[in-house]
This record gives structure tokens, sequence and C-alpha cells, in this order.
């Protein structure tokens, strides 16, 4: 598949008049005259969809401020605009989708780079078998390497990371071990069922997929005190690798499962990854709904709705404690020894995002409302404030810096119109002028940030807007 980097930032020049200096967007004073789209050409778009580009017009009509009706044209198709490789093969569709300025694909980015477009899925053929191709090529990667979490299309391609220590087989992008990796495969065949009713997508491959996430994922519990996975990188930076080896920290078996790496990328401090453990318990939920429902194997569905309940009663257990200031809170990760650490990620899964991200059935609204009043307050390590904004940090991108991702996940989980507005505008003020969001911006300075073309993100921030139109209207006029 063909590089997009270049293109991507050429056409935000030939529509905006920036000038790119270094990794950030300079010397920018918008007037209402420059809000131009900076979408590439339709004929240069990766994949078109009508349902999309009828909703776009849609939500445009009922937002007042150019600034964010520009923001939301740019974001919210900029995965279909940039990052899809489609085509039919085999007889059956396959897509293949890029996280952005890095040519790989994830199976964690790839679902959440899709998922705000599901509910258009049944007036768009086209879309559907998007959705399809998806499912297909992710079914693929996990049959290829489970533990895997990034991928190429080319097997002959040589990943930078080719000196990771075991040698990935080709096709395997990076092999770090992330429980959300085969959760979100799992949310991505479940939702598109639930949407269309379509079951054609079950078929005897993605069973055997299936089949084999929920033995790895029974691995990691490492009951017998023990793991096949391991992961070495020879770096400076001691977050990309897994101590003791490449096995990680020590864990007692408790029935949770371990992670070896966050959302991020970034290695766990303790294995029992609290938001990813808790993703999984919905996932295995889901897996026992559709083995029973539509495959009709109840014997497999009794021992995916066993592990769900099992994975939960552990958290219940494990994960939660009593905060001096803010009461019971989840902790982010544990090691059943009895260490906890209590920060967050502002990727998704996080503690955060887990009232966007997870049925309510499966975690205490109680704890999660205390655990996102002490997420944004300065009790948190990582929250940051500065000149440029405020929000939730982490360590992946360093001291300091801002999630856009962190303040759209706060606004999609408010009950707060003035939170939400707020939230809003922080990201308004914070894209220094490119039109689309980013991973991360410094607290002092948004022309400091990370990645230009961050597909995830964009659409992330789409998807809230999307949001408010749909629940908020007035909200989304007054801004």
């Amino acid at each position: 598949m063909i590089s997009r980097r270049k293109f991507v930032q050429d056409s935000i020049l030939a529509t905006t008049g920036l000038t790119i200096m270094g990794n950030s967007l300079r010397g920018f004073a918008l007037k209402p005259q420059d809000f131009k789209s900076n979408r590439p050409l339709p004929s240069q778009r990766t994949f078109t969809s009508k349902a999309i580009e009828d909703i776009i017009i849609k939500v445009k009509q009922g937002i007042s401020n150019p600034e964010l009706s520009w923001l939301f044209e740019n974001c919210f198709p900029n995965t279909l605009d940039t990052t899809v490789d489609f085509e039919i093969i085999d007889g059956k569709p396959d897509a293949f989708i890029i996280t952005g300025d890095i040519d790989a694909m994830w199976l964690r980015d790839s679902t959440a780079q899709i998922w705000p477009y599901l509910p258009f899925v049944n007036t768009d053929n086209k879309l559907k078998d998007l959705f399809k191709g998806l499912i297909n090529r992710q079914t693929q990667c996990i049959l290829l390497d489970p533990y895997a979490n990034a991928f190429f299309k080319d097997l002959t391609r040589v990943s930078e990371w080719k000196d990771d220590r075991p040698k990935q087989k080709p096709g395997v992008h990076e092999r770090k071990w992330e429980i959300d990796s085969l959760c979100y495969a799992i949310r991505l065949a479940y939702g598109y069922y639930k949407e269309t009713g379509d079951i054609s997508v079950f078929d005897s491959q993605w069973d055997q997929a299936m089949r084999l996430a929920v033995q790895t994922l029974e691995t990691e519990q490492r009951k017998n005190g023990s793991t096949p996975y391991y992961f070495e990188r020879v770096s400076s930076n001691s977050t990309v690798t897994a101590p003791f080896y490449g096995k990680g920290r020590p864990v007692k078996a408790v029935g949770l499962i371990a992670s070896s790496f966050r959302p991020s990328d970034d290695g766990t401090l303790f294995p029992f990854l609290i938001p990813s453990n808790l993703f999984a318990v919905e996932a295995l939920a889901q897996l026992s709904e559709i083995y029973k429902e539509v495959v009709g194997d109840s014997e497999f569905s009794k021992r995916c709705a066993n592990f769900s309940s099992e994975v939960l009663q552990a958290i219940n257990r494990f994960a939660i404690s009593e905060h001096l200031d803010y009461g019971k809170i989840y902790a982010y990760e544990v090691d059943g020894f009895g260490n906890k650490v209590f920060i967050d990620d502002p990727n998704i899964p996080s503690l955060i995002a887990m009232k966007y991200l997870i049925h309510g059935a499966y975690y205490n609204s109680e704890v999660y409302n205390n655990t996102r009043r002490y997420l944004l307050s300065q009790d948190n390590p990582y929250y940051f404030k500065g000149k440029a904004g405020e929000g939730q940090g982490g360590p992946h991108a360093g001291m300091d810096t801002i999630w856009p991702m962190g303040i759209i996940l706060r606004a999609m989980t408010s009950t707060d119109d003035k939170e939400i507005v707020w939230c809003i505008r922080q990201l308004m003020r914070t894209h220094n002028g490119s039109g689309f969001m980013h991973e991360t911006f410094h607290k002092d300075d948004a022309s400091k940030y990370s990645r230009d073309w961050f597909a995830w993100a964009n659409t992330l921030f789409g998807e809230l807007i999307l949001k408010l139109h749909k629940e908020k209207p007035q909200l989304l006029q007054s801004i």
C-alpha cells in the first residue's frame, strides 16, 4: 500500500497556505475565509461513502461556529479519506486500514477508526462491505499471531522493529501483547452483527480466530505461573520493552488477564491492566451471545460467559480501593499481590473512557464517577495544566503533554453542558491551525505537538460532534 503521509501534508498546505516547520504548523491567524476544506480531492480519497457525505452536510447545518464546522468536516471522514486499502480477495471484501502517519494497521486503531461510521452501514452497501472487509482482515491477523498488535498487508515488508525478540512473523509490524487488540476485534464483529443482522462474517476462519483469541486470553491469566509470551526491544526508553527478560513483572494468579503493554503501546507497570480487563469482560460476554444465538455452540458460549464473570469478580475484588479524598476508585493496574497504580492513559480503553466504551452493567457507576473526579484533578500525576490548555497525559509522550483524545473522552463521558463546551473550546484552541486533532500538545505551547496525521483522534472528534448533533443540538449550535 502506498505511503500517504506526504500526500496528507501537501493537502493541508494546498488548502490552508500554512508552512510545516519540523513537526508542527506555525504562523497562522485563521479568518472565516480560511476555513476551506482540508480533505483530499474526491478523486484522491481512499474510500468514499454517500451516507457519510450526507451526514457531514447535515451536521454542518447544525453548527453555527465556522471553525467548529470546518474541524468536523476535516476530521470525521479522515479515516475514509486517507487510510483505507479496500479490495476483494478470494471473493470476500478485505479492508486494511492504517493508523495514519505510521503505515501499519493496529487491531485497536482500525476498529476505533471506523466505529463512528457503524450507524450508517444499513444505508450504504459500500460502507457495509468496508466493515465486512475489516472483520475479514482482522481475522487473518489474529490467525497469523494473536499476540501481535500491529500488522502489514505486504508480507515482504520489513518492520523497523525487526530486531525485537522474538523475531516477528512476515506480516507483523509489532508484537506487543495488549488485551484490547483482541477485544476490539470482537467489538467490531459484534457491533456489525447487532447493527445489520448479517451473520455472514461468522465463517469458519472467524470461528477459528475467536477460539484462538479466547485461548490466548485464558493463557494470559497465567494460572500455571508462566506464559509463552515474551518481548524484548533494545532501547534507552524502558517503557517500550518488558522487564525480566521480556516476561514482565510477576503477578499472582487471581483470575485477571495479564497485559504486557497498554493501549499507548507503553509497557505496563503491573500486568493486570484494569481498563483492558473490563473491556475483556464485555467482549467475552458478546462472544458468548454470538455463540449461543448464531453459531449454536452452547458449550463454548458458556465457557466465554464463565470467563467473563471470573474476570469481573476479580476486578471487583482486587482493583477497587478507598482513596483518602475521593472514596472508592478503580486502580489502573494491579498485580494481584496488593500493589496498585492510580493513573490513567488517554488512549482507549482507559479508566475515564469506561463509560464511553463499556456497557454500564460491567462496572460500578459510583466508583467510576469517583475515579473520573480523581483523574481530572491535579491529584492525578499525569493531569497537566498550562498556558495552552489542560487535560490528561501519560508516560507515552512525556511529561507536560496533553492528549486531545483525553479531552474528547472527557466531553464524551460528561453530563455537564458547561464541561462539554469547555472541552470543545480547548480542542478548537489547540489544533494549531491545522484543522485536525493530534496525538499530544505541550501544555504551554500548542504548536509543539506530535503526529500531524492521527486518523483515530480525528474520527473520534467527529464522533463527539455527531453525538452532540444527535443528543444536544442546541448546545452544539451555541458554541
